[in-house]
């Protein structure tokens, strides 16, 4: 049987073609500014975002996810430019803080199981209509990158030389912080709190360990999450297992054995 006669296989494959470019251009920026574990700490805090469009009685806990996620992304971007502080310490002392408020609200009384399904996600679950959405973001998402990556990569490159350049770099990195904090939260429902770093870190991790330049290193980066995501998508089909996890796997073996072809590829 063709599994692409069914709706939700056609729309989760439509999602993937626009997902897997998207998460494989913002990875590469992820990883050249050294933010996957501040785009990890965002995916968390979702749970509390969530909590707090609980409390508030507010139907749509999107709204409350996508403000608190900006708010929480500003301040972990205003603590990452403390160079006297232990940066990653305090991000996952927020991180933790932030995604334990949000597990206990949402337990009370034994509702947990009613939003578990944030866990993991459901690409499959995507609509028509949220696929234009997403291409609207996948086309945001290129605009940003074409505008901001290069003073981005001075950015990440030497702050000093950057700033005596005219690169705003702290309107920059802020812009970007509040960008990824919309991405990681649009995109939880579909793909999962625990999923969603992977996602956008393992391509490009993968890219960086084979690219002998930029060009290489973000194409490399989109090809691997592209092909990532769709024998993930099939593989879930035959398998009966969750595609999330599935789509990971796969990427997670790119690493290993881009990881692996390294030193041939450096020499």
């Amino acid at each position: 049987m063709n599994f692409m006669e069914y709706d939700f296989m056609r729309n989760g494959f439509l999602a993937i073609l626009l997902i897997a470019p998207l998460f494989g251009i913002l990875g590469t920026m992820i990883v050249n500014n050294k933010l996957a574990f501040f785009s990890d700490a965002l995916g968390h805090s979702a749970f509390t975002g969530v909590a707090i469009g609980v409390l508030l009685h507010i139907a749509d806990t999107n709204l409350t996810m996508a403000v608190f996620a900006i708010i929480f992304a500003l301040l972990l971007n205003a603590i990452k430019r403390k160079d006297s502080l232990s940066t990653d310490t305090i991000i996952s002392v927020f991180s933790s803080f932030s995604t334990a408020i949000g597990l206990v609200i949402l337990s009370l009384g034994g509702q947990f199981s009613k939003y578990s399904a944030l866990l993991v996600g459901d690409i499959l679950s995507i609509s028509k209509k949220e696929l234009i959405i997403l291409l609207l973001v996948f086309l945001a998402t290129l605009l940003f990158w074409g505008f901001c990556f290069n003073r981005l990569e001075a950015a990440s490159l030497n702050v000093s030389l950057a700033k005596s350049k005219g690169v705003p770099v702290t309107t920059i990195e802020s812009i970007f912080a509040v960008f990824i904090a919309l991405i990681v939260m649009f995109s939880i429902k579909w793909v999962g709190i625990l999923l969603i770093n992977a996602l956008l870190i393992l391509p490009a991790a993968s890219a960086r360990n084979i690219a002998g330049n930029m060009r290489e290193y973000h194409l490399f980066s989109i090809l691997i999450s592209l092909f990532s995501g769709l024998l993930g998508l099939v593989l879930s089909y035959f398998l009966n297992t969750a595609t999330g996890p599935t789509i990971v796997i796969i990427a997670a073996v790119f690493f290993f054995l881009t990881l692996l072809a390294h030193p041939l590829v450096k020499n």
